[in-house]
């Protein structure tokens, strides 16, 4: 083994992204693979895909995945379903070749990212939403219970509501106003009842391709559509719970300040969401912390937390 390299694996909905650094907590090597969303791309290929970015990152620092100190895969779904983690967990142990890693949940990269390892809130909104939390040890989070009933606030969920609302003003329920024209562009739509086989057809767009509709909800408000810039700002109070559930989760006392921050494509690039989502914590005691890393730096950096935490002695760890 190879003092000091540590790898972090944040499985977002779109994307995977892979970081080595070192104990200084330097980057020292960098790989991008597809989703790891099992759930939308199936175990199997999950598991290719992060065999391909360990294989990379490895490739780039000439070494074996058993010179790895430590590794964090934080995985999309992980911890909801009895069946597939110890698949997923399995897997890991064997794509590395050796018991030094820890898997855990995608929003625990945000908050490390985000904060630094620091007690806080973090609240992700990318293609899924979720929040999560430490305080003094504890943690906790709420939201991101998919896609089907949950996910508030997420690109995912502003594009269904978009989609909810084109159906609406199709049929003359709701005003026909810019987001008609826009999501008929952007599908480049025939007639408005082709969106049911662009959505749900044998064709279907997948969860990131309608999740990208987020961006003509948001073009559509910057345009003045007042039912578009409604749904986004029901968006920012979605959010807004998250933090207020994850706040009273963790026992903040009332009137100390929680350091909160963010993470993913939403928050990080829409104002008309993350405006009105700090304008509803500003009074209810948060600290607004800008993201100090990029989600995958902070799987790196959890990664580093754990392997140092595993080299104590048990008596330093207060057993």
């Amino acid at each position: 083994m190879t003092d000091g390299i540590f790898l972090g694996v944040d499985g977002g909905g779109t994307k995977t992204e892979f970081v080595c650094i070192d104990v200084s907590g330097t980057v020292i090597a960098r790989a991008v693979t597809g989703t790891t969303y099992h759930l939308q791309v199936g175990i199997d290929e999950a598991v290719r895909r992060l065999e391909q970015g360990i294989v990379a990152v490895c490739g780039d620092l000439g070494i074996m995945p058993a010179a790895l100190d430590h590794s964090f895969f934080g995985l999309p779904a992980y911890g909801e379903d009895s069946v597939v983690d110890p698949q997923l967990d399995a897997a890991c142990a064997r794509l590395l070749g050796h018991d030094r890693y820890t898997c855990g949940n995608d929003m625990i990269c945000g908050w490390a990212g985000s904060l630094g390892c620091e007690d806080g809130i973090n609240i992700v909104a990318g293609t899924g939403s979720i929040g999560y939390g430490e305080r003094d040890g504890r943690s906790a989070r709420a939201g991101g219970w998919g896609e089907i009933f949950s996910d508030e606030g997420s690109a995912y969920w502003i594009a269904v509501q978009g989609l909810a609302l084109f159906a609406r003003m199709s049929d003359g329920r709701a005003p026909k106003d810019i987001l008609h024209e826009r999501i008929g562009e952007a599908l480049s739509l025939r007639h408005d009842l082709e969106l049911c086989e662009r959505i749900m057809g044998t064709d279907r767009m997948s969860r990131g391709e309608i999740a990208g509709l987020a961006g003509v909800v948001s073009k559509a408000a910057a345009e003045g559509d007042r039912g578009a810039a409604a749904i986004l700002n029901a968006a920012a109070e979605e959010l807004a719970a998250i933090a207020f559930a994850l706040r009273k989760h963790l026992g903040f006392p009332d009137g100390v300040p929680v350091s909160i921050s963010w993470s993913g494509g939403v928050l990080s690039q829409e104002p008309l969401v993350r405006r009105p989502l700090l304008e509803a914590l500003e009074e209810k005691a948060f600290r607004f912390v800008e993201p100090r890393f990029a989600p995958g730096h902070g799987a790196a950096l959890y990664a580093r937390k754990l392997g140092i935490e595993r080299r104590k002695p048990t008596s330093d760890l207060g057993g």
